[in-house]
């Protein structure tokens, strides 16, 4: 019985120790599962990404130069409209009355001009025969001359009428689209320091701009005539393009970071494209066509207790290790870089990840809540 519980005893060590020589040897095994890439020719393209929002070239904000009441609206929300055309009318009760008391005021002067022609010619006559003395003729001229200047000014003063009363018919200085109207039939409206804009008109929707923000470190790569690529939410499957018109040089601090606006403009012959849309936008800096793609990612990789080789290195795959290959790149898309120079070619397959050590590292994790044997 005891000889029994002896060979139980050694069996049960055997197996522990099989156990541990396993999982030792599975921890000290190098077998490495590498996850790569081949080297292929591509496109690549460097962009300058932005959101911006999409504004007519030119909009227009029509206002009054008098105060009044609207009288009427000829015109309304999206109305095309044609330079000079009537778009409100305000009610001129008011300056008609203005203007019958400048005319009143003007004849009033022209009658008093008159007399004082007459009383002058009258005073030289008699100067000239000594029954006056030259106080009277210099008396009698003055008022010839406040005569005249009564006059002018009355004239002055029924022009101004005349021309407020034209001000109150608002004509369309353009051609274009009522983009905004922000007046009601019987509103008050009350010109002071500031003239109230009345509407707003879109001369050309089918020419548009995007005004965008870039940030100081991206706008150097920036010049005019760059073909930009955007979309907008409304068409989330459809791609516009537009050109880069201008860099304006009135730079803006926005969240501690000094930005340009960059004036991008764009045909919108469909009219599909509207006022106040934000655009996303990647501004073309610089292109390859038909070059050597390197993924980016292959510089992310080191085997596992080598720190990485002086210079810019990647690793190829050469029989199932890992070798340090030099290269020189150019642009590079966020994905992939231009390879410039090197010993990789096409064809060769780089390293991204060494699957076998994340493995190694979840193994490792499993193991340490895994089974353990004690002795009874």
């Amino acid at each position: 019985m005891a000889h029994i519980k002896l060979i139980a005893l050694f069996s049960l060590i055997a197996i522990s120790a099989g156990i541990y020589g396993f999982n030792f040897w599975r921890a000290t095994e190098q077998v490495h599962n590498y996850r790569t890439e081949t080297i292929a020719k591509g496109n690549i393209v460097k962009t300058v990404s932005a959101n911006g929002t999409l504004n007519p070239v030119v909009l227009v904000n029509v206002g009054t130069q008098i105060s009044g009441v609207i009288n009427k609206l000829n015109v309304d929300f999206n109305d095309r409209v044609r330079k000079d055309q009537v778009l409100a009318e305000i009610d001129p009760s008011l300056i008609d009355a203005q203007l019958e008391q400048s005319r009143a005021n003007l004849a009033n002067a022209q009658a008093s001009l008159k007399l004082a022609q007459a009383n002058a010619t009258r005073s030289k006559e008699l100067y000239v025969q000594d029954y006056v003395a030259r106080s009277d003729l210099d008396q009698a001229v003055q008022a010839l001359a406040a005569a005249k200047a009564q006059v002018a000014s009355a004239i002055g003063q029924l022009k101004r009428d005349k021309a407020n009363k034209g001000y109150t018919i608002i004509r369309s200085p353009v051609f274009g689209i009522v983009v905004s109207r922000n007046v009601d039939i019987g509103q008050t409206v009350a010109a002071s320091f500031q003239t109230p804009t009345l509407f707003t008109i879109a001369q050309d929707l089918q020419r548009m701009q995007i005004d965008t923000s870039v940030a100081e470190a991206d706008v150097g790569g920036i010049r005019v005539n760059q073909t930009v690529n955007f979309t907008v939410d409304a068409y989330p499957d459809r791609a516009f393009q537009g050109k880069v018109f201008r860099i304006r040089l009135d730079s803006k601090v926005l969240q501690n970071v000094v930005t340009y606006n960059v004036v991008i403009s764009v045909d919108n012959p469909e009219e599909i494209l509207l006022p106040g849309m934000t655009a996303f936008v990647n501004i073309i800096i610089d292109e390859r066509n038909d070059t050597l793609k390197l993924p980016l990612a292959a510089f992310k990789f080191r085997p596992a207790g080598e720190a990485g080789k002086p210079g810019k290195n990647v690793y190829r795959l050469e029989n199932n290790k890992a070798v340090a290959v030099p290269v020189q790149t150019g642009i590079a898309d966020g994905k992939y870089a231009e390879l410039t120079g090197g010993e990789l070619k096409e064809g060769d397959s780089v390293i991204l990840e060494d699957r076998s050590e994340r493995k190694a590292d979840d193994d490792k994790g499993q193991g340490q809540g895994g089974f353990r044997v004690r002795a009874f």
